[in-house]
């Protein structure tokens, strides 16, 4: 379940950078096209703390509890 909310994210995201490429072909203002740019960076940065979020909670626990110490030095 979680991987499908980060999917369907990253493919709004993707989206939104299809259009800030659009913006560039057009010949946009530039400032407008650094605000979606910006806007793009923001989504990024929050899919990517929610994704470690994950990591932390779910790989590392797994891991530091586990006898592996391969698999905990690799997730650490």
């Amino acid at each position: 379940m979680e991987n499908e909310n980060t999917l369907r994210r990253l493919k709004t995201i993707e989206g939104h950078l299809r259009g800030v490429i659009r913006m560039v072909e057009e010949d946009a203002y530039c400032i407008d096209v650094i605000r979606q740019i910006q806007a793009v960076e923001a989504a990024l940065n929050k899919i990517s703390s929610q994704i470690l979020e994950n990591h932390l909670n779910s790989c590392v626990i797994t891991a530091i509890k586990g006898d592996n110490l391969k698999e905990r030095e690799r997730v650490l």
